[in-house]
C-alpha cells in the first residue's frame, strides 16, 4: 500500500483506472476525508489542503480534530495487576504487549 504523511495523518493512495486519477483516503480516524488528483504533485497538494481544511472546520465548529493514534500506550497500574497480567500473558505464550493488545481490542469492540 502506498501512503503519504502530513501533520501526523496518513493518506492511502489508490489509482482509479476508469477515471485515470489518484484517489486519497485518510486512514486511522473515524471521520472520512477523501480527495483526488491527476498527478502526484497535485495529490500531495490536495492531501495537505484536505487536512488543513479539516482542522480549520473542526476549530470553526468548536470541535477537536480527530488525531490518529500512535500505537503507543503508556499505562500505570497497580503492581499486583501488572504481575497478574505478566503471568496470564506468559501462561498463554504471549508477550505482555501482544496479550494486552488482544485484551484491549476485545474490550473496545462495540
Amino acid at each position: 500500500m502506498n501512503t503519504m504523511k502530513y501533520k501526523g495523518y496518513t493518506a492511502r493512495i489508490d489509482f482509479d483506472v476508469e477515471d485515470k486519477i489518484l484517489v486519497g483516503k485518510v486512514l486511522d480516524i473515524e471521520d472520512t476525508i477523501v480527495f483526488h488528483a491527476e498527478s502526484v504533485h497535485e495529490f500531495e497538494t490536495a492531501f495537505h489542503t484536505s487536512i488543513d481544511d479539516y482542522i480549520a472546520a473542526c476549530e470553526k465548529l468548536g470541535q477537536k480534530s480527530e488525531k490518529p493514534a500512535s500505537g503507543r500506550l503508556m499505562l500505570r497500574v497497580n503492581p499486583r495487576i501488572h504481575a497478574a497480567a505478566l503471568r496470564k500473558a506468559a501462561h498463554e505464550g504471549q508477550s505482555l504487549n501482544k496479550w494486552a493488545e488482544r485484551v484491549i481490542e476485545q474490550a473496545a469492540r462495540p
